[in-house]
C-alpha cells in the first residue's frame, strides 16, 4: 500500500513537471524527488528553452547541478560534463536523458566540433568549476568558452543552482551542507558575446570578462 502510494504520487509529480517545464517524461521522472525533497523553484525558466544556438553557462557548485541541468534543459542539449560527472553510477539515469561527453576544464580548447554543432541550431552545457578567478590557469575555460560562442554565433545563458553549495552533494569540505536545503535555479536571459562585451565596456574588455560577469550576475541574481 505505501509503496503504491510513493509510486502514484512520484508519478503524479512528474507529470506536472513534464507540463510545467516542458521537458520530457524520462527527464520529469527523474527530476521529482529532487524537486519535491529540496523545494526547488526555478527562476527565468523561459532562458532555459531559449531557441538555438544557445550555450548555457552553468556554474557548477555541487554534484547534484548536472542532474538539474541533465532533467530541466531541453533532451536535445549536449552536455559538457567533467570527468567525475561523467563516470558517476548514480548519474547514469540522468545521462542517459540527454547527450553528454566528457572534459577537463583544465584541457579544454576551442573545438570544431563543438563550433560546428552550435552553428548547425545545437543547445550546448559547459560546466564551470566553482571558485575560478580572473588571471589564474583555470579562468582559461572562460576564454575558450568565450571564443566557441564568438565563432558560432551562440548566445549565452548562464545558470546557477542557488543553494547547491549547501546541500550534502557539495564538496564535504562545506561545513554548512544541510540535508533539506532548498534549491533554486536562476537562469539569465540569452545574450550574444558581442552584446556582454559592449555592456561590460566596449572594446576595452575582453569576451572572457564579459562571460564570466554575467555568470557571476547568475549566482548573484
Amino acid at each position: 500500500m505505501v509503496v503504491g502510494a510513493i509510486a502514484l504520487v512520484w508519478l503524479a509529480v512528474a507529470l506536472a513537471l513534464c507540463a510545467l517545464r516542458r521537458c520530457s517524461f524520462h527527464q520529469a521522472f527523474l527530476l521529482a524527488p529532487i524537486a519535491v525533497w529540496h523545494r526547488l523553484t526555478v527562476n527565468g525558466g523561459e532562458h532555459l528553452r531559449s531557441k538555438p544556438p544557445v550555450l548555457y553557462a552553468v556554474l557548477h557548485q555541487s554534484h547534484l547541478d548536472p542532474a538539474l541541468m541533465l532533467s530541466l534543459l531541453p533532451n536535445d542539449t549536449l552536455h559538457i560534463l567533467d570527468e567525475q560527472s561523467a563516470r558517476s553510477a548514480w548519474l547514469e539515469p540522468w545521462r542517459e536523458a540527454a547527450r553528454t561527453i566528457a572534459f577537463n576544464p583544465e584541457h579544454f580548447f576551442v573545438s570544431r566540433r563543438l563550433v560546428r554543432h552550435l552553428k548547425g541550431n545545437g543547445r550546448l552545457a559547459v560546466y564551470f568549476p566553482d571558485g575560478i578567478e580572473p588571471d589564474t590557469k583555470p579562468y582559461r575555460l572562460y576564454r575558450a568558452v568565450a571564443r566557441i560562442a564568438q565563432r558560432s554565433g551562440a548566445e549565452i545563458v548562464p545558470v546557477s543552482v542557488h543553494g547547491s553549495r549547501r546541500t550534502m552533494f557539495a564538496p564535504a569540505s562545506n561545513p554548512s551542507r544541510r540535508p533539506l536545503k532548498g534549491l533554486k535555479v536562476v537562469a539569465l536571459e540569452a545574450r550574444t558575446i558581442p552584446d556582454l562585451v559592449q555592456e561590460l565596456g566596449g572594446e576595452k574588455a575582453s569576451a572572457a570578462a564579459a562571460l564570466y560577469g554575467r555568470v557571476k550576475q547568475a549566482d548573484e541574481g
